[in-house]
């Protein structure tokens, strides 16, 4: 029956509206729009609610017949549903060219359709306290809201509703029993299953094959009334939540999770429950990334590796080989001194020990996740859970293309089919237009790679020959020029290529003709997420893993395309760069995300008023000011969990090279939740109430991202940091008993004998009185019988890095195991509380099975004594009369 748009004849069985009489019969009566305030959210009448608005265009260029007929044959059969309609004609309208159809659901429908949809409903207070009080709870009073907030209803027993035993269920007023996301929820539910008539021998219906053909412009619920001000007559939430959440004054205030799921719906409410428990998690792994820092900024003065590249003495005396051909000269060591001090902010004794934090940070993360989930589901009635059935809905897109039918084995119902062997060419297609685009984004990275290459040599000569720049060279490098510029043009383009692969993705998952908006859905997540890790993180591998492993020595050299040299990484090592690369990327894109959010809808909605404010006469109602709202969308939610979820990576997958990353996150994600309330509160029409019991394929996304984090993590502390190396000269080459990190850097530093360069490397200027330079890396002398070889401590630091790679792996999944295995992922007092509510459930409705029993059987047996004494009196009557 869920699934038959022929449910509506079930309501029509039930003789909730079978008067001829109700067909617009209150369209008659003249009504006077002056009389009508501009927050009504009711008919003219100022007693049915509108639950639900359509609105149309009529286009007289194509198609005008065809839309209009749709359209009368599918409110006919609405108001044969039981619904309730009155238009507004175009004249009364703010642009004079829109027609609006408000949709009220009366008492019979929404009980009906309670029961359908399964709609839990109160039948009894619980009078168990909510929240224990505690000396936390007093510590946290300033970011608490007022009860009233926080929980605007008592807390109830509830039961799947039924019609047949209404009088079970607390119904005080029968206009607010069902709460207004629940009435649209409804609506919007008879409105996806109505028919509009048969074409091409196929019946036809659904609201959203209706909107895709432009048969109407647009279908959405009403918001209570204005998020500035109360209503004068009913309770406004919008308001309530705008002026407790959707303010950014409120930004270090809880949020009215309980306001947000009783006005959105619980699908968007999770996200904000969500959005927020991962905020807080931040929290403490932004202390302990901003302790990490913190150390590093105070011990940077006395670590030994930069105080002995910044000696004159020492870095002084060290003459480098040159890092381009020819166009580069020697340099001395010390003139990257201020890059030393920066790099041992990120790279020092604290970078192993935050690696390993994370690790531990990421699975309580996950695990607590459950537990609220778990939490989540029993506050919120979502126990018994199924899934909503409009994502299971067939897609309309999907019925048009089918050409074949098949039985349901499980309704046992004929539905549209199509065979495999039909939908390969389009898998084909989506998987080769990913592919392409992939390769897309990484000849991207690799063009600004070849940029970096071809610029460095220009930055190099440009800075050497300029005197006004020599006083900016200690700080300003060569090196750091091109990572700055390379990292910026490699955040646009990632922009870029974002913009166009969004578009592309949801046109190929439409090829794709997905069956229900669930499977649409998880094929879109999956293609957009590939795309995304490989489009946001591509550039951080790179650095990360690739750069400065693989450039050779002097005079042999690696070339890319036979004719850029191989970047070099620093003395310091590749972990500065990688920090920079992240940071851009990352508050980058937090930026201009939100400023998208904000700016977006807000200019948007600006000009479509601008556009509709042509007649000032008219009233501007509730229902065209709604009208002139952006749309939320059926995608809106995706993109903001995408969102999410891409930070997560950032936070999670790199954050050994940058531990201020939690911190950045953090500060986002305040911002982010209050402009998600304010865009939704006042730029948005109100989006259709949703269940939904969890946050769905992306819990399994983040789970898979924070195993491998773990292993990226391992690679950045081994590979691309200088701890390990550092740590190998600590307990096996150092010859000073007292400071035994002195002489490392001379030690890290391999000799090359100047005359060994080829022609086609040599420096331009042969002016020197050196005959040998330095590079990075571990190798034999010149002098040796197996000279620029790899010497013996490469070997051991590379076993050293390999050991430590495995040994932290396996540290952090044994703690990861062991408290996923300690941490249940149902806390144990949820446990008992809904053993506990299912029993009081049942035991509410046995009682009240038992009492109506007991009142039919006095009722039953009060007329059998009443029709014996009748019998009685006929009896002796005749007896007298004999």
């Amino acid at each position: 029956m869920m699934g038959d748009p022929n449910v509506l004849e079930m309501v029509q069985e039930e003789g909730l509206t079978s008067n001829k009489d109700m067909e617009y019969s209150f369209e008659v009566h003249e009504f006077q729009r002056d009389e009508q305030s501009k927050d009504s959210i009711f008919f003219r009448d100022g007693i049915r609610q509108i639950d639900f608005v359509l609105s149309y265009v009529e286009d007289a260029k194509k198609d005008v017949d065809i839309k209009a007929e749709r359209r009368r044959e599918f409110e006919r059969n609405l108001r044969k549903s039981g619904l309730e309609l009155e238009i507004e004609d175009k004249r009364d309208s703010e642009n004079g060219k829109t027609y609006f159809v408000k949709i009220h659901a009366p008492w019979e429908v929404l009980v009906t359709y309670a029961e359908v949809l399964g709609i839990k409903m109160p039948i009894k207070e619980n009078d168990t306290p909510r929240t224990q009080h505690t000396p936390l709870n007093y510590m946290l009073g300033p970011v608490k809201l007022p009860d009233t907030v926080k929980y605007p209803h008592p807390e109830y027993f509830t039961a799947q509703f039924t019609r047949h035993r209404q009088e079970l269920f607390l119904i005080e007023d029968e206009a607010t029993f069902f709460p207004s996301s629940s009435r649209n929820r409804i609506v919007y539910y008879i409105l996806s299953r109505c028919p509009f008539g048969i074409e091409d021998g196929k019946k036809k219906f659904g609201i959203e094959r209706l909107l895709t053909s432009n048969t109407y412009s647009s279908a959405y619920p009403l918001h209570d009334g204005q998020y500035w001000k109360p209503s004068e007559h009913c309770l406004n939430e919008r308001y309530i939540l705008y002026k407790h959440w959707a303010r950014f004054s409120f930004f270090y205030k809880e949020q009215p999770l309980e306001l947000i799921r009783n006005y959105f719906g619980e699908k968007i409410g999770i996200y904000f429950v969500f959005l927020g428990f991962y905020t807080e998690m931040l929290f403490f792994a932004a202390v302990v990334g901003l302790a990490c820092f913190i150390y590093g900024l105070f011990s940077m003065e006395g670590n030994q590796s930069s105080t002995e590249i910044c000696d004159p003495n020492i870095g002084g005396q060290i003459i480098m080989c040159p890092l381009c051909d020819k166009m580069c000269d020697f340099w001395r060591l010390n003139t990257t001194c201020l890059a030393s001090k920066f790099s041992h902010l990120f790279d020092n004794e604290s970078t192993v020990f935050f690696a390993i934090f994370m690790g531990i940070w990421v699975t309580l993360f996950l695990e607590f996740w459950k537990q609220r989930q778990a939490r989540l589901e029993y506050e919120w009635d979502l126990v018994d859970f199924e899934e909503e059935q409009q994502q299971l809905q067939l897609r309309p897109e999907f019925e048009a293309m089918c050409k074949h039918r098949k039985i349901n084995p499980v309704t046992k119902e004929i539905e549209p089919h199509m065979p495999l062997h039909a939908r390969i060419p389009w898998y084909m297609l989506s998987g080769a237009t990913v592919t392409l685009w992939m390769a897309l984004v990484l000849s991207s990275m690799v063009s600004v790679i070849v940029y970096r290459l071809s610029l460095f040599a220009t930055f190099a000569t440009f800075m050497e020959s300029e005197d006004s720049l020599q006083h900016v060279k200690s700080f300003f490098t060569p090196q750091l020029a091109t990572s700055l510029t390379g990292s910026c043009l490699n955040f646009i383009v990632i922009m870029i290529l974002n913009f166009f692969y969004e578009k592309i993705s949801a046109w190929i998952t439409k090829m794709e003709i997905p069956r229900t908006y669930q499977e649409y859905e998880s094929s879109l997540t999956l293609k957009m997420f590939l795309f995304q890790f490989v489009n946001y993180y591509s550039s951080c591998f790179y650095v990360a893993f690739f750069k400065g492993k693989l450039v050779g020595y002097p005079g042999k050299y690696t070339y890319m395309f036979n004719k850029w040299r191989s970047e070099e990484c620093d003395p310091g090592g590749c972990l500065v760069e990688l920090t920079t690369q992240l940071t851009i990327i990352m508050v980058g894109r937090q930026v201009f995300g939100n400023i998208n959010e904000a700016i977006y809808p807000l200019a948007f909605n600006w000009w479509r008023r601008r556009k509709a404010r042509t007649n000032s006469e008219k009233l501007y109602s509730r229902w065209e000011q709604d009208h002139d709202l952006e749309s939320f969308g059926n995608l809106g939610l995706f993109y903001e969990y995408l969102e999410t979820v891409i930070q997560f990576g950032f936070v999670t997958l790199f954050v050994a090279s940058f531990p201020l990353a939690p911190l950045l996150a953090l500060i986002n994600n305040i911002v982010e939740i209050r402009v998600d309330a304010w865009k939704l509160t006042t730029q948005y029409r109100r989006p259709v109430a949703a269940k939904a019991h969890s946050i769905g394929v992306w819990q399994d996304i983040l789970h898979a991202m924070a195993v491998l984090s773990v292993a990226t993590n391992a690679f950045i502390v081994s590979f691309t940091s200088d701890i390990i190396p550092r740590l190998v000269y600590y307990y096996a080459y150092s010859q000073n008993t007292t400071q035994r990190f002195s002489g490392y850097v001379n030690n890290s530093l391999s000799v090359f004998l100047i005359a060994d360069f080829p022609n086609h490397s040599m420096p331009l200027d042969n002016n020197r009185d050196f005959t040998t330079c330095r590079y990075r890396d571990y190798r034999n002398p010149p002098d040796h019988e197996h000279k620029y070889a790899h010497s013996m401590q490469f070997w051991h630091v590379l076993a050293a890095k390999m050991t430590f790679i495995i040994v932290m792996e396996h540290i952090a999944f044994i703690v990861k195991f062991l408290l996923a295995w300690m941490i249940p992922d149902i806390p144990k007092d949820i446990v008992e509380k809904i053993k506990q509510e299912k029993l009081m459930t049942v035991k509410i409705l046995h009682d009240f099975e038992l009492n109506k029993l007991k009142e039919n059987w006095v009722l039953n047996h009060n007329t059998y004594d009443k029709h014996v004494l009748m019998e009685e009196s006929k009896a002796q009557l005749a007896k007298s009369t004999i």
